[in-house]
Formats: C-alpha cells, structure tokens, sequence
C-alpha cells in the first residue's frame, strides 16, 4: 500500500480522526495495523508517534501535501497497539468504520479536569521555621503564623487543609515560597470510583469439584496453553469461588484479569467480594461513572495500579499490558452484545483478545447460551459442571400456577392464592422474599376502553406507558413526554385507562395487601442515579425491608441468604416477544429467578405464576432442566436454521422518508440475489422492522441465514459498497450478525 491512515494523540477526543502519511520504500512491507509509528505532525513538524489503523492507495487531495512517516517504532507492543488491532478486528467482523470501533476500544479524555493532589512542604528546619513564624508575628501576619507554626508540627501539610482549616489565603502561601521557606508539590490525584471498605475476607475453602476446575486450568496454563473453558454450574454452586481463585494464581504470577458482569446492578456485591481478597488491585467499570473517572480507571490500568478490571461489557477494554484471564459471568445475558455501531459481541471480541494475549477465557453461567454450550459440547471448550449447592441445600421447591385456573376460581388479584399464602408465611416468620416482573413503569399501554385505541408516541410506532401514578406517559424508546389523556383522541371517550401490569402498581397492591411490609422496588425508574443500586442492594442485604420488588436486574446473580421466597408474577410476559430467542429468554430468566431463593441455611420456595403451565420453557425453567431444554430447543433452532444451528445477520435500514426507505432496501436485496454462491443464502424481507417508526425515523430490515458466517461477511461487503457507490447520505444502514433482539 502507498499510504497510511494514522491516529495520532489518541488520549484526546480533538484529534478522532486518521491523517494519511506516506510510506517510504525502506518501510515497505514492514508496517501492520495497529503499528506505532514516529510521524512529522503540524506545521512545525515536531515528531511524535502514531498508530496505524488502515492503509489506501489512492488520495483525493494534492499528492505534494503527503508527509512520510519517519520511522518505525521498535518498542514492545503497548496496550493501545493491542486495542487498535482489536478495533480493526471489529471492524471487519461487524461492519463498522475504523473510527467507531476505535473509539469503542480506546478511552478517549473528554474535556474533564484532571484531580491534582497539592501539598505544601516545608523547605526549611524546625528552629528555621519557628524564627520564620516570630518574625510574622512582629509584623502581625497572623496567616504566615498559624501556617509555620503547623509545619513546625507537620512538614508536610496536604494544601486544601492549608486553605480551608488553616484560613491562609494562596497568596500567603506564594509569598512564603518565593521567600524559600516552602514548596508547593502537585501530582495526579486518580479518581477512585470505590468507596467500599470492609473487612477481610474469610478463607474459603474450594470443594472437590471446584479445586479440580481450577487445577485443570492451571495445568493448561503449565503447558503453555491456557483454552477457552465453559463452567456450567447451577445457581449457588460457587462460581464466583473459582473465578477469584483462578485470578488469584493470574496476579500471583504479575498478570492481570477481567471480570465482566452482565449489569451495572450486579457490581456491587462483586467488589465487596473481590476487594475483600484483592484490596486496591480492584477496580471498576461501568456507564455510570463520570467520563473523568472512566478515563483514570483505565490509566490506573494502564500504569499497573489496578490488576483487576470488575464491569459490564465496555470493561473488556482495559489496556492491561500483561493480560492473563477474561471471565464473563452469566455469559448468556443479551447485555453483551452491544446494540449500537459496531454491533459486537463481547464474548467473541473476548475470545479474539484472549486469542492474542496468550490469556485464558472463562465463560461462567447456571443457563449458558445454546451458542456456548453447542461449543462445549462440540470440544471447542472445555466443559466444567457444578451441580451441587456449596451450602449443600437443594434447590428450592418450584410451585406451578396456572392463572387460568386462579380466574376461573375468583381471584382477580396479582397473587396467587399460593403466593399470597407463602408470603403470610414469610412475614410472620420475619424472612426476606423478591417479587419479580418483566416489566418496568405503571403500566403496559393506555388505551380506550370504548374504541379500543391505543394512545402512541408521536415520533415511534410504540405505545405511551403511564407513570409517576398516571400523571404523565413516557415513550420507553425516544423518552417523549406528554401528560396523561384524559379524553380518547378517537372517539372523545372518557374510558381511558392504563393495563395496569407494572412494577408500580404491583407496590402499591403490596402495601395495600401487607402494610406493615418493608417494599424496596428495583427497575430503570429508581435507579436512575450512580449510587441507587447501590443504596437499595444494600438496605436489602442489611434486612431494613422485606420484600424486592423488581424487573430483571434483581433476578441475574445477588446472593441473599436470608430470602427464602421468589414469586414470578408473570412468567410468560417474555414468551409473547416476536423474537426466536423468546423461549430460550424465557427460560434462564426464570431459572435464575428461581435460584435466588433458599441459597442460605433456610430451605426456599418458588411460585411460578404463568398462563401457560404446558409451554416447554417453562416446564423445564420449574424442572431446573437445563439438558433438557438445550435440546428441545436447539432442534427448533436447527429446522428453522436460526442460531447457532445457522449464522444471522439482520441488515437494519433507517431514513426519514418512508418510500426512499422501501427503495433502497428492494435495490439492496436484488445486488444481494445478483451475488454467486455455493449455497444461496435464506432471506426474510426486505419489510418493516418490528418497530417501524422510531424517533421520526422509518425502519426496515432483511434477514439473511447462512451456515457459514463469511458468506453473510461477504453480503455485507457488498451491501457496503453499494452504499458508497450510491452515495447514500440521507438512510443509513446497519448490519448486526447474529442479533440478540429483532429490530
């Protein structure tokens, strides 16, 4: 290639894009993606380095203006190099440009302030400092008194207790230094997102079979051969003892580990457990920190503060320089695929990097994916079970009801009759029960109860949902707001209401059903802040309330010895989705519901209230049957040629006129039939998305199945440079290989 495309100052977002530079003859064949180069930059020409992030041969600007790079660098490969090659691996994989993978994969500074530390020190002995202070006190500089008399105590005084206790003003403290009597020492204060201080952890013993995983891995390690390893271990079974076992030997040999967890939600109770055992080498990363402290998290890291990086997905980006261990807990959560460009993975960009760095992956869940476990099975990871409870409880008894038969016996309430009766029980025995529905707000959707209208957004073919007691509805997807309707804009009917199947309304039945009861409710609407998981998790654990009450971040790995009770309000909500995911969905969500419960010495029950007792996931869900609906399942997956039986790709179209929209995806899918293949690919669509209309902006998709995944590599291909032939600027079109949500 003749030239190069180089990220320069990449800690910075003013500089977010590639310059071209030329490669000179004696270069030629030397440089790769992800190379650090030394590059004459500005109009000054001063050199400083780069990274390589693509290559062209072809220009659009004078030929005279190229600069050549000047040399390359010979030094071990650093963090970012490895980061932007993982970046160019995104981009080919998914489908994205350069710039947004890389800007995924590095921490870019915002324009945040960066936290110094000031000190003031004294330059000077105590007697020097005491005839400082009495010739003060003759000239009665009361400020230069207090200030010399503490560092004749403290030599060392940090600077804000200087200005804020001591009341001596920045100029007295300037003055004092250009006398020589002190010094103004400044360095990098990183900001620590944990406040967490606890005491130490207690020794845990590893059981037989949780000792004989973490042997086999390091015995891979030994062999200089560390794989890729899949612990299928039911809930309770003391996963997380191994994985922090496993990091344990990584740090003991000066590497660095990755914990990636499925929700901010579940970050707190990992720390407390990590930071008892590993202390500072913790730290976290997650989408509710400051972007200033996002950014010292991953310089920690860099700097080797940190040897271990805690947090959802984005976390797997941390620029550790000795990488030795990628955990992904509850590995089968959608959470980690990412739902904006670049569309990727994590567990696959993990198995990529871990690929790279010579480290050792280790997917962690009680309901792994079919994805997964079909890898397990097939050998290209190693299976680990745990089927036993470190406690040695049972799992809890699973109770079976069917709503059908409540309503038919009279009971228009949203507990059952046995769950009303389990949870009499609790209360009066003072132990601790979740509630759970997979639904967030006050209500599903307002309609008419005369006409039958629905009440929608706006700017998004999707209904309104009440909130704040039915004072306002609020668009889920685009966050519109308008107040409650009062009058059917159809018909003019009085008879507008919500269908009332929401977290809020179901505390309110709680109160009005328990009123002594403790209720602290958990979804998107409460924890809207940093510190509300947090503060609610913790009062939970704390036993200041009784009853959980949330959607699914309640459910997905919070260990609370003292519930003994999980009632699943409406199990089947999640089967009505239109997506072939939905059973699959349907079943880990109630299985890891169910294993919240009994996991201290207390034996638990579960209530699974449902419409379809008889649907298979929820058969097996009540059965812990994990085998079982494995199969069931991949045998639909395999007839209709869905994942992982076949490869996906959606092909997702948007634009703001609806026929121009239609066009481009009828011209799409013809160079799309065009194309030769050995096996021709199936396609659904083009057609409207699901959601058809969001935020102004009219959807399409075509679906496209393919067993093997670099024919759905090359249509995508395809489809890209018929964008760029076409200069499309007004739709926009993106791919999402193998989706977890339809579109």
């Amino acid at each position: 290639m003749s030239y190069a495309e180089v990220i320069v100052d990449i800690s910075h977002e003013n500089v977010d894009r590639p310059f071209t530079y030329g490669i000179p003859q004696h270069l030629q064949g030397q440089i790769a993606l992800g190379s650090k180069v030394e590059i004459p930059f500005g109009k000054s020409n001063r050199m400083i380095t780069g990274y390589v992030v693509g290559f062209t041969e072809h220009i659009d600007f004078d030929e005279s203006r190229v600069k050549d790079i000047s040399a390359l660098c010979e030094k071990s490969v650093s963090p970012e190099e490895k980061l932007i090659g993982i970046a160019s691996f995104i981009k080919e994989k998914y489908g994205s440009t350069m710039i947004t993978a890389l800007k995924t994969v590095l921490p870019v500074k915002k324009a945040t302030k960066a936290q110094e530390k000031k000190s003031v020190i004294a330059l000077k002995d105590e007697s020097e400092l005491y005839k400082a202070s009495l010739i003060a006190k003759s000239k009665n500089q009361r400020a230069k008194v207090r200030l010399l008399q503490a560092l004749c105590e403290s030599p060392r005084i940090d600077y804000s207790l200087v200005t804020g206790k001591l009341n001596v003003s920045a100029q007295t403290v300037l003055s004092l230094q250009k006398q020589g009597i002190l010094q103004i020492e400044t360095e990098r204060s990183y900001r620590n997102p944990i406040s967490f201080r606890g005491g130490e952890a207690t020794k845990v013993s590893l059981s037989k079979a949780q000792q004989e995983i973490v042997d086999a891995v390091e015995k891979d390690y030994e062999a200089g051969n560390p794989g890729k390893y899949l612990i299928h271990g039911i809930t309770g079974s003391g996963k997380t003892e191994v994985y922090m076992e496993l990091i344990a030997k990584r740090i003991e040999q000066g590497q660095q580990a990755i914990f990636l967890i499925p929700e901010i939600s579940l970050t707190y109770q990992n720390v407390v457990r990590f930071y008892r055992r590993f202390g500072d080498k913790v730290s976290i990363m997650h989408s509710r920190l400051s972007a200033g402290e996002r950014f010292d998290q991953f310089e920690r890291a860099r700097k080797g503060e940190v040897s271990i990086m805690i947090g959802p997905r984005s976390a797997l980006f941390t620029p550790f320089s000795n990488l030795g261990i990628i955990i992904i807990d509850e590995e089968h959560e959608g959470t980690y695929k990412s739902e904006t460009m670049p569309k990727y993975h994590a567990r696959e960009v993990a198995e990529e990097m871990a690929g790279r760095a010579g480290a050792a992956l280790v997917l962690g869940s009680a309901t792994p994916s079919l994805e997964s476990y079909q890898k397990a099975k097939s050998g290209e990871y190693v299976l680990f079970t745990l089927k036993e409870r470190l406690t040695g409880c049972t799992l809890a008894n699973v109770n079976l009801v069917d709503l059908r038969e409540e309503l038919k016996a009279g009971n228009k309430s949203i507990f059952s009759r046995r769950l009303k009766e389990l949870m009499e029980d609790r209360l009066e025995k003072g132990e601790q029960m979740m509630l759970f529905l997979n639904r967030r707000g006050y209500s599903g959707f307002v309609s008419c109860r005369d006409c039958g209208e629905v009440i929608k957004c706006p700017h998004c073919d999707v209904s309104l949902s009440e909130h704040n007691r039915g004072e306002k509805l609020v668009c889920h997807y685009c966050g519109y707001e308008q107040p409650a309707v009062k009058k059917c804009p159809s018909c003019g009917s009085n008879k507008v209401a919500g269908f009332k199947a929401g977290t809020q309304q179901i505390e309110e039945a709680l109160h009005k059903q328990f009123p002594m009861a403790v209720v602290l409710r958990m979804d998107a609407d409460t924890t809207k802040h940093k510190d509300d998981y947090e503060s609610i998790l913790s009062k939970f654990a704390n036993r200041e309330a009784d009853i959980l009450l949330g959607t699914q971040m309640i459910v997905k790995g919070h260990d609370f010895p003292g519930v003994t009770l999980m009632g699943i309000l409406a199990a089947d909500l999640s089967l009505s989705n239109n997506d072939f995911r939905a059973a699959e969905r349907t079943f880990q969500l109630l299985t890891q519901a169910a294993g919240r419960a009994g996991r201290g010495e207390l034996p638990g029950e579960v209530v699974i209230q449902t419409y379809q007792p008889e649907h298979y996931a929820i058969v097996r869900a009540s059965g812990q049957d994990y085998e079982g609906f494995y199969e069931e399942e991949l045998a639909y997956r395999e007839f209709l040629l869905y994942p992982p039986a076949a490869n996906m790709m959606a092909v997702q179209l948007s634009g703001p006129d609806k026929k121009a929209l239609e066009r481009l995806g009828q011209r799409l899918a013809t160079e799309v039939k065009a194309m030769e293949f050995d096996s021709i690919p199936a396609q659904i669509g083009p057609a409207k998305a699901n959601l058809s209309k969001k935020s102004d902006l009219y959807r399409q998709v075509i679906y496209y199945k393919h067993k093997d995944y670099e024919e759905l590599v090359r249509i995508k291909d395809r489809m890209e440079e018929c964008v760029r032939l076409w200069e499309i600027k007004r739709e926009s079109v993106q791919f999402d290989f193998n989706p977890m949500n339809t579109f």
